[in-house]
């Protein structure tokens, strides 16, 4: 019992930062119908932002741990929305009226540029970092076995759950969530009425990359160590949680996100850890005969 509630936390921790990457996946699919397949390696790039940031702010004599970090995410996500808005102007805009592969190539290869660039500043060995807010509860006591919810642990679900929260609100009752509803349900017919698509759409791009540094930053204090690749595999985690929670659903991205984070932390736990990935994904295809628009997700409606 004891043993299958600590993975219940850990499973839910790392669903979350899942879920918090899907929602930039989820929130680009919902206006231009395509996929931002750099949109991992955004996430790797705020993760990399935030350890410059809290070495430079060491350096710099700043030590009150509360300042340093929201000076660090404030940074990370402020340039990764300059991450976010040049991957727009240069990989999608260009090509928004080409054949549907010519962006999702060009997406690729942006992703490859990303981890190359980064690989080649920053070195390609692993980054540690030690713990910055260490400690916690513990639960319960089992046979021997603590079961420990980490305050890094409740940062996380709390942060992912506000900001799940305010962009909630901002897609359903702010001018900008309008036009970005309107974008989705028709861009063409969006434009004819007034509405600036372009700029709607460079802004789409750019709360998705802050969100995406948000959770990278979340990564980097949870684990402690990142690398240039990680954004490749913690993308596929998540667009796979975004497709499986229903794509274009927010909620539906968090819910995916928890999602995998469970399945993959239980299968590691009771079955072998290799076999993680098949588990999640395989879940996917089960879901996806029986439901193809995901949980959450609504079924498209074919405009002639």
């Amino acid at each position: 019992m004891a043993y299958a509630l600590q993975q219940l936390i850990n499973g839910v921790t790392l669903g979350m930062i899942y879920g918090l990457i899907a929602v930039g996946y989820t929130m680009v699919y919902g206006i231009i119908g395509m996929i931002n397949f750099a949109h991992g390696d955004v996430f790797m790039v705020g993760s990399f932002l935030s350890l410059i940031a809290l070495l430079g702010l060491a350096a710099l004599g700043i030590t009150s741990v509360p300042l340093a970090l929201a000076l660090t995410l404030i940074f990370a996500a402020g340039i990764a929305a300059l991450y976010g808005w040049t991957i727009e102007r240069v990989a999608y805009r260009p090509l928004r009226g080409s054949f549907r592969l010519a962006p999702l190539i060009s997406a690729i290869g942006m992703s490859i540029t990303l981890q190359n660039f980064v690989q080649v500043s920053q070195g390609a060995r692993v980054k540690p970092i030690e713990a910055i807010i260490p400690g916690g509860i513990q639960i319960m006591d089992q046979g021997g076995f603590a079961v420990r919810l980490s305050w890094m642990q409740i940062a996380i679900v709390v942060i992912t759950m506000s900001i799940l929260g305010i962009f909630t609100w901002l897609v359903t009752k702010t001018p900008l969530g309008r036009t970005m509803r309107a974008c989705e349900q028709d861009l063409k017919m969006a434009s004819l009425l007034g509405i600036d698509t372009d700029r709607t759409i460079s802004l789409t791009f750019v709360i998705g990359a802050a969100l995406a540094a948000v959770a990278g930053f979340m990564f980097l204090l949870y684990y402690g160590v990142i690398d240039f690749y990680i954004g490749f595999i913690a993308g596929v985690k998540a667009f796979t949680a975004a497709v499986l929670g229903g794509i274009g659903s927010l909620p539906g991205a968090v819910l995916g996100g928890l999602l995998i984070g469970l399945i993959e932390v239980f299968w590691s736990a009771y079955f072998s850890v290799e076999y993680k990935d098949v588990a999640a994904f395989a879940i996917l295809i089960v879901v996806l005969i029986f439901m193809p628009t995901g949980i959450l997700g609504r079924a498209e409606v074919e405009k002639v």
